[in-house]
């Protein structure tokens, strides 16, 4: 292994907070460059790490120091600072959903391909490691093809502080884009990646939070294969019950502390009140506080149903329900969380080959949110036609 890849940073929010334990751990990431429009963030990285931040992202991309560029920005803006940095000859990392629109997502693989660089979507919760494990035993054979998938996660999302595009759908907002593309990631990659068709509908029933904020989805693949999707960010049950209190970062969550974000939001006045909230658990403000993982992350409830086991993947490995019994095979914790991501990451830079998570990956996952919130307001079934192969 040669140098650390040098990595800059377009945006230091909440995003980024929750990557940088992996970003400061990771042997093969040095984190050298920054931008961030909030003067505390860009304060906070140069303290910690010793380099320039910027207050653009342009003049991020101009910074020769600079190998790659992790697109961490909101979602409104992933692809004009994503083509900015491919286009200046770097490397792109760019957060889920990676854009709104597939005009905006066949732009960035463009710029990709034309500036001979990597682009790689993500982390999703695909990258996992148990649902590496679980993709790993249905490859092996032994359990037969994949008939069919069940995901299902219930969490208080939509009541945890948000900016106002958050809450706006066209700007990128709302849980099919946020979360969606999460379980939709898992489902392909678990069933071959080939979906063909999608029916969905959707709830948006707070008039104060007014985006979707649940939804349900029957996703059918090439082969025969279907995946129900299911998710709700308005919960008041929270889906870590099912892993024993692990949360989806992987740590052990308090308790005492179910039902905090709606209680939180409630003591909040306005959209400039709220999205400064956010700030201040962000990095570079008051209540920041970088996540610890003792297990590996997860999206709740999964269950593949292949023809001769059911397969489960949980935080802490992968439960096998076959025809002689059931069984666990246990992961160790991991070292380094999200390791998976950079290692995929570095690995394609390395090798110049296509990653599994490559932009035409990400934009296939797009089309499948996109097709759920067309088909829940239209009412009808909706047809893919942009979908790869892992």
């Amino acid at each position: 292994m040669g140098a650390p890849l040098a990595l800059g940073v377009a945006g230091l929010g909440r995003a980024f907070t929750i990557m940088l334990p992996t970003l400061t751990r990771h042997p093969r990431v040095k984190l050298v460059a920054a931008a961030d429009p909030r003067a505390e963030a860009r304060a906070r990285f140069e303290a910690d790490f010793g380099y320039r931040a910027c207050d653009s992202v342009e003049a991020l991309c101009a910074d020769r120091s600079v190998d790659a560029v992790y697109v961490a920005t909101p979602h409104e803006h992933h692809a004009a600072h994503a083509i900015a940095a491919l286009r200046a000859g770097k490397h792109v990392l760019v957060e889920k959903p990676m854009a709104i629109t597939l005009d905006e997502a066949r732009s960035m693989v463009d710029a990709a391909r034309e500036n001979r660089v990597q682009l790689l979507v993500g982390p999703s919760h695909s990258f996992d490691a148990p649902i590496a494990r679980t993709r790993a035993m249905i490859a092996g054979g032994a359990y037969g093809r994949v008939r069919m998938i069940h995901a299902m996660y219930y969490t208080d999302f939509l009541y945890r502080p948000r900016r106002p595009a958050e809450l706006d759908t066209a700007q990128g907002g709302g849980v099919v884009f946020s979360q969606a593309a999460h379980q939709v990631d898992i489902a392909r990659l678990l069933a071959g990646g080939m979906a063909t068709r999608v029916r969905a509908m959707t709830g948006a029933w707070d008039d104060a939070r007014p985006t979707e904020g649940a939804y349900a989805a029957l996703l059918a693949f090439d082969g025969g294969a279907f995946a129900s999707l299911t998710y709700s960010g308005f919960a008041h049950y929270d889906g870590d019950e099912a892993f024993d209190g692990i949360g989806e970062l992987g740590q052990r969550k308090d308790a005492a502390a179910h039902g905090a974000a709606r209680r939180s939001l409630a003591a909040v006045r306005g959209a400039d009140a709220e999205a400064a909230a956010k700030n201040e658990r962000n990095y570079g403000g008051a209540a920041f506080r970088a996540a610890a993982a003792e297990w590996h992350e997860h999206f709740g409830s999964i269950v593949v149903s292949c023809d001769r086991a059911d397969l489960r993947p949980t935080p802490q490995g992968v439960w096998i329900h076959a025809d002689a019994g059931r069984h666990f095979e246990a992961l160790a914790g991991p070292a380094i969380p999200r390791a998976e991501v950079i290692d995929e990451f570095c690995g394609a830079i390395e090798s110049g080959e296509p990653a599994v998570h490559r932009g035409e990956w990400g934009l296939a996952t797009l089309e499948v949110c996109l097709a759920m919130l067309a088909s829940a307001r239209e009412a009808r079934e909706v047809e893919l036609h942009h979908q790869v192969a892992p």
